[in-house]
């Protein structure tokens, strides 16, 4: 393959650093040759057709980022990822090369700003979470032919688990010269926003986050008298708005300077619009928790109304509420939670009758009514639902904006219509 790397065993258990990355260009290959192996057609081919839509046409690389997210992210019916499969099938791998294909199931995604060339390979600064990462390519050092310092790269890496601090590049790479900058942090304030773990693969950032939800959630408070709302969708809307637009003038009022002269679009015009199934609920609940973060639940008030009152007339309307509360998995526990501490001396009668077990007891068995009715929530680590934005990525977006962004929200978190 003409690989050139420079010969380094620091961190390798032994192995070069030439040797680690032509033994995974090996891997790589017999890897894509497998996951396309007719034992895969059922699940790889729809992806590659819905991708080439209507007009069955797709591109060389978007056709590659498909097969190679397939391959290292893709969770098949028993929760094995390709890779899964093709090291149990291979017994003859090595214990390194084990270890270094099951690495690769955590690739970084990101958009990155290439900070400087070093040696055959390049020291790359993700936009997204604020961390450098020196990076190289299996195909040889030419990869990186044509790509300058302060150019971009749209690419997912995996690591080579023996070096320390290495990185490959995995699947297609797309390069943008600086002139892109603009584009480009649009794109990465995107993602940082709309998929917030990206973010968080900084443990710094995670502190941070928590540190600006904090903050955050006490303004809600402050603005809004507590942190639970019951309103119709189109009270809802207007008092987001509102506190939206009272956060940003308090921050404008830190820094007059920064918006001298300038027209600031979250001043002009609406910063939040609920989704249409919230807009078409009887009532929004919004609960700003201080773990979950600020979240959107439709028909809330008719749950509430439930816990208030299990024998109201029409009860079997709020009922319906809950049981599809506990069957939607977008419903976090946090609203069931919430109404059951509120409600302790209801809450039995409320359980008893949906679940129709008479001995239910909300303080024996809620717990692992919930556990079981939502495992991925108990599986996950909590994270803030606040992105903090790295200090160049801040630079870019000002420059491209004329405004100095500080942080960003991630998209609300809008369950589905119960």
């Amino acid at each position: 393959m003409g690989i050139a790397v420079q010969d380094v065993n620091h961190g390798t258990g032994g192995r070069s650093l030439t040797d680690l990355i032509e033994r995974s260009a090996d891997l790589k290959g017999e890897l894509v040759a497998f996951a396309q192996s007719a034992r895969f057609d059922r699940w790889l081919t729809p992806l590659l057709l819905e991708a080439a839509g209507p007009d069955r046409r797709l591109d060389e690389g978007e056709a590659i980022r498909i097969i190679d997210h397939f391959i290292l992210r893709y969770r098949l019916p028993d929760g094995a990822t390709v890779v899964d499969r093709f090291v149990a099938s291979r017994r003859d791998l090595s214990a390194a090369d084990g270890e270094m294909l099951l690495g690769w199931r955590d690739p970084v995604e990101g958009i990155f700003e290439i900070r400087r060339k070093d040696g055959d390979g390049v020291v790359l600064l993700n936009l997204v979470d604020d961390m450098e990462y020196r990076t190289y390519s299996n195909v040889g050092h030419g990869a990186f032919r044509g790509v300058s310092k302060g150019g971009f790269l749209l690419a997912c890496l995996v690591p080579v688990p023996a070096a320390d601090g290495a990185w490959l590049i995995s699947g297609a790479m797309s390069s943008y010269p600086k002139s892109s900058a603009k584009e480009i942090a649009r794109a990465a304030l995107q993602l940082a926003t709309s998929q917030p773990e990206l973010v968080f693969r900084n443990p710094g950032k995670i502190e941070q986050g928590w540190h600006r939800m904090r903050e955050d959630r006490a303004a809600f408070i402050a603005f809004c008298g507590c942190d639970e709302l019951v309103l119709p969708p189109a009270e809802a809307e207007d008092r987001l708005n509102a506190y939206y637009r009272h956060r940003q003038e308090a921050a404008l009022a830190e820094r007059p300077e920064s918006a001298r002269g300038r027209r600031l679009p979250g001043l002009d015009f609406p910063a939040f619009e609920l989704s249409r199934d919230l807009a078409d609920s009887d009532t929004v609940g919004v609960i700003y928790d201080e773990v979950d973060g600020l979240n959107f639940y439709p028909d809330y008030g008719l749950l509430r109304d439930l816990f208030a009152n299990p024998a109201l007339p029409g009860r079997r309307q709020h009922q319906d509420v809950l049981r599809a509360y506990l069957r939607e998995e977008s419903i976090a526990p946090l609203p069931i939670s919430r109404l059951a501490a509120a409600y302790p001396d209801t809450v039995d009668a409320v359980f008893r009758k949906v679940l129709r077990d008479p001995g239910f007891s909300w303080g024996e068995h809620g717990e692992a009514l919930l556990r079981r009715r939502k495992p991925w929530y108990y599986a996950q680590e909590p994270r803030p639902d606040v992105s903090v934005i790295g200090e160049r990525l801040i630079e870019l977006a000002a420059s491209g904006r004329q405004r100095k962004l500080t942080r960003m929200r991630p998209a609300p978190r809008t369950p589905g219509r119960p």
